[in-house]
């Protein structure tokens, strides 16, 4: 079974900031998009001749940053929370878990420096780093205006996109605001994605509902055409039992960062200049090297992009 991702999604993970713009392109299978905060290019995997698999990437192959001076660099202690499967969880031997937790360790690896990795609750995370308890937090927590008052970031290491969900008998290549015209298309009350739909696709009849459960529960039914949410909670439903295998994404994704968000990176102490860009830096070889595809692919056997 796989794990269940919701209780985040539509809070820290999507937060609802204002600024940026969005272009995107669908070629072949490769994902590309242009974002307010930067490029982002895919990597493309095949497990078999018949099968391509585009992996996002963050970072320019035109813009490799140069090695910085780590040999002040002698110990990163990163912190991430306790409970968010499958980003960090506590594993079966007890210890942390999860895509923060490997990714960090890659971190680390590329660096060659001692690291530690300490779990704690989200809300005491930021506090945490303030008093020194911690060097870098990496918990998918989401880069908004406010936050960057109080600590600095990475480059952004993933991005969570939203997308269309449709029946397997009623799933599109493209989906855009004229072919939407007159559908039913159902989504969570109040949400970010809700006022996306009311921008972006006013030609089509909107179904709300008050959580993620009942909106993919009238998907199921029939009683709406598609559903528009976050892609990777998604993602996780439609590789789930729950899903009955019923449905498949239908179109490409969204990253509007107006509603969706500028992405996560990874927060140091401000001012911490040294630590960030060591980040940055072994950040970019690990997707280089083509480390972050496995990573990625290892957690997100349905791709959210």
């Amino acid at each position: 079974m796989q794990p269940q991702i919701e209780k985040r999604f539509n809070g820290f993970m999507v937060p609802r900031i204002l600024g940026g713009g969005i272009a995107f392109a669908l070629l072949g299978g490769l994902i590309g998009f242009v974002g307010s905060t930067g490029t982002a290019h895919a990597q493309t995997t095949s497990a078999s001749p018949a099968v391509t698999q585009a992996v996002p990437g963050f970072w320019d192959p035109r813009r490799r940053p140069d090695r910085p001076d780590l040999s002040r660099l002698t110990l990163i202690r990163f912190m991430t929370e306790t409970d968010y499967p499958p980003f960090n969880f506590t594993g079966p031997d007890g210890n942390p878990a999860g895509f923060n937790v490997d990714l960090a360790r890659l971190i680390c690896d590329e660096i060659k420096v001692t690291c530690t990795i300490q779990m704690r609750r989200f809300d005491t995370l930021l506090d945490a780093i303030a008093s020194n308890r911690g060097d870098a937090i990496i918990a998918s927590l989401s880069v908004t205006p406010d936050l960057r008052k109080r600590v600095d970031f990475s480059d952004l290491y993933y991005r969570t996109p939203a997308r269309f969900v449709a029946r397997r008998d009623g799933v599109s290549a493209m989906v855009r605001p004229e072919t939407l015209d007159g559908k039913k298309v159902g989504v969570v009350a109040g949400s970010s994605h809700e006022a996306y739909l009311k921008a972006m696709f006013t030609g089509a009849e909107l179904h709300t509902y008050p959580n993620d459960e009942a909106l993919r529960q009238a998907l199921k039914q029939s009683e709406v055409e598609l559903i528009f949410g976050d892609a990777i909670s998604l993602a996780f439903w439609i590789n789930g039992a729950d899903s009955e295998n019923c449905c498949a994404f239908s179109g490409g994704p969204f990253i509007e960062s107006r509603y969706f968000g500028e992405g996560v990176g990874i927060a140091v102490k401000k001012g911490n200049d040294v630590l960030r860009q060591a980040l940055n830096w072994a950040l970019f070889r690990i997707w280089e090297k083509g480390r972050y595809t496995d990573l990625w692919l290892r957690y997100f056997p349905v791709n959210p992009f």
